[in-house]
């Protein structure tokens, strides 16, 4: 048996930690901890990320431990907790923790040049579920995860309690739960038990808003891990008694990653590396790290997705006819006819049923959010049509896709470039003309296209209403001629593709467009793309919703982040930035022509 670790506060280690703050996407201050490599040369950097209430205090005594001396260290405070700024306890949602990554990794590389691909990541129950979400959605090059007790599935102990927090918050907003875990149920170290109950930092409460919300994203990530490729360790309390093992095994079974292994510890509590033989979670991860800083795996190719891979697998099935007197069949059958007899008083599923429920004219009435129909029933139906979380997800990506054009404009002036805009796929072009109003950056010139002749049509037509000038123009074009779109002058400086490649399950259709793009666009330029790479509908789209192309069910293939990301980047093209909605439905991500 290991001797026991004592727990030794951050402040007495060997390696002292320099204290910093950074400001996250929303100004709340983020306090964190650093630890300098011992040699001038680091050979990468190690971030750590607590389990809840707790702070990167508790995670200080790792950087010595680990005993890995030519890497520097991180550790933060999660909003709301700690040192850091924010309501104890509280962020807006969890999705706001997951981006705080994002911003933390950007900190990170702008000052002390630590990309993605030299960090790894050791997270612990509530942040190794953040940690996850992060991989998962934004995609990053990382070099490797450990990942302790994730919380996929806490044991809340009382009979229906994660379905009565969701309903009190419902009823009464959001309110605050207490943490019912005793120290000594997290660890039989008693100097960490000692220290858990006397430290001021240690936040009991945590928000409703935030437990509802890591039960819907834990399962998520947990039946979509196929996404996530990174090399991942995960090590199981064998004796824990806060979350559930189950969800921990599927998140393993289902992972995509080629390197990844599975540790049971048995005996061990929740607080798994902070346990009193520590030192036996300790010496699986170092070697595991040692060897992906040494020789890491090669990033595993994406590009073929859309022919053997499992969201084309999916794709297949949700295509595929059902027995005609089966249950399911049945019950979609029913659906669809019930949408039907809503298109006679929803102006929204009119519109659906007419064009297409991927159509740009339903997107457009769907951007409007305004609930119109024939009598107050229809204008009933049509608020529940325009409230379905696909809908709102879209409406979320409009205001994602507003503030990065306005970000890519106020770029390209500080840059000194004019502002060529170029939309190959506008719809009917709202959600462009919406944010150059809005924007105080002027721009050189906006050329928005479409296939359709009746969104040109309406497209013009929004032109005219607001009186823009004839540098604001809408022509009929194919977003898929390559040459067409190569030869496009003037070349754009902000190419924008929204809401048309998630339309389109063949990879060689959009690398033929972005190839076109890449032709034309300078060094420097910018472009705007969207993705889909989780919808909790998908079979209610593809069984009951009609596409735009003849009527035909809507069956969408789903592409992860990192296969949209690798199409893009293979193009020509260099990722700077995303933004995800409070579901992980839909990104709008940012690239720089190399």
């Amino acid at each position: 048996m290991h001797e026991p670790i004592a727990a030794t506060a951050a402040e007495s280690l060997e390696r002292q930690a320099q204290e910093r703050v950074f400001r996250s996407h929303d100004g709340t201050e983020i306090f964190y901890r650093f630890w300098p490599a011992a040699s001038a040369n680091a050979k990468g950097a190690v971030v750590l990320f607590h389990r809840g209430h707790e702070h990167g205090g508790r995670m200080a005594h790792l950087v010595d431990e680990l005993r890995m001396p030519d890497h520097a260290f991180y550790a933060w405070d999660a909003r709301g907790n700690g040192r850091s700024s924010g309501e104890r306890g509280y962020a807006p949602s969890f999705s706001a923790l997951v981006r705080d990554i994002d911003c933390f990794m950007r900190e990170i590389a702008a000052r002390d040049g630590f990309a993605t691909q030299d960090i790894a990541l050791i997270a612990q129950s509530f942040g190794a579920v953040l940690t996850a979400a992060w991989v998962h959605d934004y995609a990053p090059k990382l070099r490797a995860m450990v990942l302790a007790s994730p919380a996929f599935s806490v044991k809340l102990y009382v009979p229906f309690a994660k379905e009565g927090i969701a309903f009190w918050q419902k009823v009464k907003g959001r309110f605050f739960v207490n943490s019912y875990v005793k120290a000594k149920f997290l660890t039989h170290d008693p100097v960490r038990i000692a220290s858990f109950e006397s430290d001021p930092l240690i936040t009991r409460p945590i928000a409703s808003n935030i437990l509802v919300e890591l039960y819907q994203h834990a399962a998520r990530i947990v039946a979509d891990a196929r996404a996530i490729t990174v090399p991942t360790q995960l090590l199981l309390s064998g004796s824990d008694w806060v979350v559930r093992h189950g969800p921990q095994h599927a998140f393993f079974v289902n992972l995509g990653s080629r390197t990844k292994e599975r540790h049971v510890l048995p005996g061990f509590f929740h607080d798994t590396l902070g346990e009193r033989d520590r030192a036996q979670a300790l010496d699986l991860i170092r070697p595991f790290l040692a060897k992906q800083f040494a020789s890491p795996d090669a990033p595993v190719d994406l590009k073929q997705a859309d022919i053997a891979g499992y969201t084309r697998d999916e794709a297949d099935r949700l295509g595929s006819p059902l027995d005609l007197l089966s249950p399911k069949c049945l019950y979609w059958a029913f659906s669809r006819a019930s949408i039907r007899m809503g298109a006679w008083v929803s102006s929204g599923m009119k519109a659906g049923i007419t064009t297409g429920f991927d159509s740009g004219s339903t997107l457009d009435y769907v951007y409007e959010n305004d609930a119109r129909g024939f009598t107050p029933l229809g204008r009933f139906v049509d608020r529940i049509f325009l409230e379905a979380i696909g809908w709102r997800g879209i409406r979320q990506r409009k205001l994602h896709l507003e503030e990065l054009i306005r970000s890519c404009l106020a770029t390209l002036k500080a840059a000194g470039r004019p502002a060529h805009i170029l939309d190959i796929a506008a719809g009917h072009g709202r959600y462009v003309l919406d944010a150059i109003a809005k924007s105080p950056d002027q721009r050189a010139s906006v050329r928005l296209q479409d296939y359709s002749d009746l969104n040109v049509q309406l497209g013009r037509k929004l032109i005219a209403e607001r009186q823009l000038p004839a540098s604001v123009s809408f022509q009929r074009a194919d977003a898929f001629d390559a040459d067409m779109l190569a030869s496009i002058d003037p070349a754009p400086d902000l190419a924008i593709v929204s809401g048309l490649y998630e339309l389109f399950s063949d990879n060689a259709m959009i690398a033929r467009s972005l190839g076109g793009l890449a032709r034309a666009m300078q060094s420097g330029s910018l472009l705007l793309y969207t993705n889909q790479p989780w919808h909790p509908q998908l079979e209610m789209i593809a069984r009951s919703l009609t596409s735009h192309r003849g009527g035909q069910a809507w069956v969408m293939r789903r592409r992860t982040q990192g296969e949209m990301d690798q199409l893009v980047e293979a193009a020509g093209f260099e990722k700077l930035d995303q933004r995800i909605d409070q579901w992980g439905i839909f990104t709008v991500s940012v690239a720089r022509r190399r």
